[in-house]
């Protein structure tokens, strides 16, 4: 059922920045909000030049957009080539799935996560960064394949429920593996900490 795993995630989510993380974290109250007003708007779409629009795509869009401006100058010019490698391979994705679909060799939302998370984890090294390029770069490729398919006459919906399946797949594939790249290091401080605490001992 197609929105089915982005629902299960936003909660997933809202939980986890609602009654998980520490009271005290300045952005836990802005995550929370945000996550309930992008399942609030969802379904809410619109026509623009003949083309619909989703409006949780576009939030998404409009939040990566705010959140890179206030990078320092070079971060900005970074994160926007990024996000660009991010757009490309998301029309190459969707191009070749349209011309050639027998090369989609197990469920396409996992295929797409996949290979985003991937593409993240070697562009950006820290977290907020990756999550940045992955929603401003597959909103931005949503927006190019709707502009190449309405050129022979396709539809195509822009920021649907499909798109947002693969979006929130590939961010909790991100989020994941940066809670395993986090926890590797605190273990590792772990026991270079009851090491050197021995040899004191010692």
């Amino acid at each position: 059922m197609e929105g089915a795993m982005f629902y299960w995630i936003c909660w997933f989510y809202w939980v986890l920045f609602a009654f998980i993380f520490n009271k005290q974290n300045p952005y836990r109250l802005k995550l929370s909000v945000a996550v309930l007003v992008i399942i609030a708007i969802s379904n809410i779409h619109f026509m623009v030049a003949g083309i619909e629009l989703y409006a949780s795509g576009i939030l998404l869009l409009v939040i990566s957009y705010v959140l890179i401006s206030r990078e320092k100058r070079r971060a900005i010019i970074y994160y926007f080539i990024c996000s660009f490698i991010v757009t490309i391979a998301y029309v190459t994705f969707h191009l070749f799935e349209l011309f050639d679909p027998v090369w989609i060799v197990f469920k396409k939302e996992w295929m797409m996560g996949i290979c985003f998370c991937i593409l993240s984890l070697l562009l950006q090294k820290h977290v907020k960064g990756r999550l940045l390029i992955i929603a401003s770069g597959t909103m931005q490729g949503e927006i190019l394949y709707a502009y190449f398919l309405s050129r022979y006459d396709i539809p195509y919906s822009i920021g649907s429920l499909a798109f947002l399946d693969v979006c929130l797949l590939t961010f909790m594939m991100i989020t994941g593996w940066s809670a395993l790249e986090n926890a590797g290091s605190l273990f590792g401080n772990h026991f270079n900490y009851l090491g050197k605490t021995k040899q004191k001992s010692s």
